[in-house]
């Protein structure tokens, strides 16, 4: 029986949107290289890509097909095989994965069915299709595996196999270097956006002491300066752990950066997406770790922003008491905005999109880099998993560090002022940067 609210075809036509425009992308993602490529393990860290595709039918049909329209499973031989808690990535490829054609058609297979259920799903009563949860759920959760695959394919070997267009240039951004962000209490989180997904939830008041932030990410050409002053060699810089781990791994840069011999000490260069290029000193610094991000903030005599600092700078509006969805207000993102949904397959320069920028006039909050936090990935008061624990209760400790603000590989459907990522302080081949923060008495 179909929803008779008056806004559910509005709904229907946002949940079809999401799924269509996440199946484009993975269809892009796993198109663009041979069957090889889609069945080798390029990074131990990484799953073949062959299996992402799979898992995402497997995800989708057991969400979308079981637990909301009932019906029967289509291949329940391989739900332990696309179980992401029983296999960790470094195995996945000794499994009996679906060949790439099998899992194709499983996942389209898949799809289809998944957008006739969508046609005569309710949108009220039921927690799980509550607005169209569920369906917007598993939009978020294959764009989340899009940018995983996107991973896989700057860590991959080999020649270029993906395009797009830079971003606009802008002149070099001349604005004040940092923000005060004014103390005391702002909502934090979210009890009311449909699609927020356990972790961002509920919504709450949370106290802030006063505190500046900068305007924009840190940069290549700031970074390269941390470099260059012996920062890699200096252990006054880093924790103990951040410490050891640069020492016993022989971390000296970013990932994917090396220096070019040609020309004495050399410029520095990097590999992005199969291309070699020297690295631009205007964009924001990628694919470092917490402990690199931490280590410059305190060399630069600052520090990582809290979680509670990052979103409060990302969506209070000082003049109205209220938290927006996104730093420039409620309204959906667009190409004005941010730069996200693999539009280019680079961060934009800092100090690009002003219109993207918070009331306070912080800068590229959403899209171009995740940014690390210096707090660890915690439950808010009031949590509760929903629909199941895995997607974030067993993660919850002092293992994994938040990143907020999500990056030029992250699709809008899967990115707000709310969201929230996290992952080992140690992680640097995720699309990962940082901007410091200081407290007003510093």
């Amino acid at each position: 029986m179909t929803d008779p609210a008056p806004d559910a075809e509005a709904l229907r036509e946002r949940a079809a949107a999401a799924l269509v425009t996440a199946r484009d992308r993975t269809t892009l993602l796993t198109s663009c290289v041979d069957e090889p490529e889609l069945t080798a393990q390029h990074s131990p860290l990484m799953s073949p890509l062959v299996w992402d595709l799979a898992h995402i039918g497997n995800q989708e049909e057991q969400w979308l097909l079981r637990a909301v329209a009932g019906q029967e499973a289509i291949r329940p031989e391989i739900d332990s095989v696309y179980d992401a808690f029983e296999h960790p990535r470094a195995e996945r490829p000794q499994l009996p994965l679906l060949p790439p054609e099998e899992a194709r058609r499983y996942a389209s297979d898949v799809r289809g069915r998944a957008l006739d259920v969508l046609e005569g799903t309710a949108f009220h009563g039921e927690r799980l299709t509550e607005a169209g949860f569920a369906f917007g759920m598993i939009a978020q959760h294959e764009q989340q595996h899009d940018e995983t695959m996107l991973i896989t394919h700057q860590l991959r070997k080999g020649p270029q196999a993906l395009t797009a267009p830079d971003p606009e240039p802008v002149p070099l951004f001349t604005g004040p270097s940092e923000v005060l962000v004014p103390g005391g209490p702002f909502t934090m989180g979210t009890s009311d956006e449909p699609w927020a997904l356990d972790n961002e939830r509920p919504a709450h008041r949370r106290e802030v002491a006063p505190f500046h932030i900068d305007t924009t990410p840190v940069t290549n050409a700031a970074y390269q300066a941390f470099i260059e002053d012996g920062g890699y060699d200096d252990p006054r810089w880093w924790t103990s752990e951040g410490w050891a781990h640069i020492r016993r791994n022989s971390v000296t840069a970013p990932l994917f950066w090396h220096r070019d011999g040609t020309f004495g000490a050399g410029r520095w260069l990097r590999r992005r997406f199969g291309v070699t290029e020297v690295v631009p000193p205007d964009e924001p610094v990628l694919h470092v770790c917490w402990y690199e991000a931490d280590a410059y903030a305190r060399w630069a005599g600052r520090r990582l922003p809290t979680e509670a600092e990052w979103e409060k700078a990302a969506r209070h509006d000082p003049a109205g008491d209220r938290s927006a969805r996104y730093p420039w207000g409620d309204a959906e993102p667009g190409p004005q905005h941010a730069n996200l949904g693999q539009r280019h397959l680079r961060p934009a320069p800092a100090g690009s999109y002003p219109a993207g920028e918070s009331p306070l006039g912080v800068r590229q909050l959403i899209g171009d880099v995740w940014e690390w936090t210096s707090s660890d990935f915690l439950p808010y008061p009031g949590f509760r998993a929903f629909p199941y624990k895995e997607y974030s209760e067993v993660f919850f400790g002092t293992g994994y560090k938040v990143l907020r603000g999500g990056s030029f590989a992250v699709d809008a459907v899967a990115c707000r002022g709310t969201f929230r990522n996290w992952d080992h302080p140690v992680r640097r081949q995720i699309f990962s940067g940082f901007r410091t923060a200081r407290s007003e008495s510093v």
